[in-house]
């Protein structure tokens, strides 16, 4: 299969790497193929011709997204419209990345793929407004919702907290947003499966359960053995410029019905904290 995946640098983008190694993959990133100019996106897809676009690219910056709004909806909006357009030209399924923070996370129980969307921030806004150019511009998508991603590459929470437990002995971490912490490589395993059917729509993807950042931040030190203080805080006192949702828990209901699970996020924490020691060995 001919597979097609912007953002290949990032977190989801090198773990779709690994496990579609035996398929001819096109790696684009902002070098060789930068989302927001379309005329540069219809060449790259026209050229390599993909049977599938997996579309990881985003602009991810929360707060970023808070001070430079047009940027964020050239890329998360006109970027996916871009990718969606070349794929009508190919012929190409299309999957499209998207968040939990579509949510205001006023509700109490978790999200379903069928909860109406408010998103609270730019970057909600933006990510949400990629997610209706995907519906309206093919019939050939994969929308996935999902939450605190994290891996063993890049930017992320675990590897944040690990560098702060080499550095610090106590350390504050909010406690009243709620969410459901994701392991990229559990995520990636969904995609490999979704693109070899027919099941198009929108789907919830997040580890399963739930947890504050707090608490996500104890487990993190509980299972690689560091001793450090964490003290829960606020949203208010940590005072970030973008809203976040107090609750944006997803449940996986869509896949579910298709038979397909995804781990518990402690579970899957332990993984990735395994492949992360083994990294540093």
């Amino acid at each position: 299969m001919r597979i097609f995946i912007t953002g290949a640098s990032g977190q989801l983008g090198q773990e779709l790497q690994k496990i579609l190694l035996k398929e001819e993959l096109f790696l684009a990133d902002i070098d060789n193929c930068d989302i927001t100019k379309s005329q540069q996106v219809f060449t790259c897809v026209k050229n390599f011709k993909p049977e599938v676009i997996i579309h990881t690219a985003a602009y991810t910056d929360v707060d970023g997204c808070e001070a430079n709004i047009d940027l964020a909806f050239e890329v998360n909006a006109l970027g996916t419209r871009n990718i969606i357009l070349a794929a009508n030209q190919v012929g190409a399924k299309v999957v499209y990345i998207s968040t939990d923070f579509v949510f205001d996370g006023r509700k109490k129980t978790p999200y379903l793929e069928f909860d109406y969307p408010n998103p609270l921030s730019v970057y909600g806004q933006s990510k949400l407004a990629g997610e209706d150019y995907v519906k309206n511009l093919t019939d050939r998508y994969f929308i996935l919702r999902t939450a605190w991603l994290y891996s063993p590459y890049g930017k992320n929470f675990v590897k944040t907290m690990l560098t702060l437990a080499e550095k610090q002995k106590e350390i504050k971490v909010v406690n009243d947003q709620v969410g459901t912490p994701t392991y990229a490589a559990d995520l990636a395993q969904v995609i490999k499966k979704l693109i070899h059917t027919e099941l198009y729509g929108l789907y919830h993807a997040s580890g399963s359960g739930q947890c504050s950042w707090y608490d996500f931040a104890c487990e993190i030190f509980k299972i690689a053995g560091k001793k450090v203080k964490v003290v829960p805080i606020t949203s208010k006192e940590l005072n970030r410029p973008a809203k976040r949702p107090a609750y944006s828990v997803l449940r996986n209901f869509c896949l579910e019905e298709e038979g397909i699970f995804m781990p518990s996020w402690q579970e899957s924490l332990k993984e990735n904290l395994n492949t992360i020691i083994n990294k540093l060995k």
